[in-house]
């Protein structure tokens, strides 16, 4: 796997993940589309973590930086 996620790119879905588990967590958000957002989260964390987004792959999206 070749990693196409910048550091830009990582930290944004990281403060988004963040704020759907604080809001899931606190109750703003709840029921089917809670859940729903909170494995959202989940994946943006895992993508972050690994520096790869499958999604990006059919679209050419690479937003690291070149060498």
């Amino acid at each position: 796997m070749k990693k196409n996620m910048g550091s830009m790119d990582k930290v944004i879905r990281i403060i988004i993940a963040i704020v759907l588990i604080v809001l899931f967590t606190t109750g703003k958000i709840s029921g089917t589309t809670g859940v729903v957002l909170l494995a959202l989260a989940g994946i943006f964390v895992l993508t972050s973590l690994i520096s790869f987004c499958p999604l990006y792959l059919p679209f050419g999206i690479n937003t690291c930086k070149k060498k």
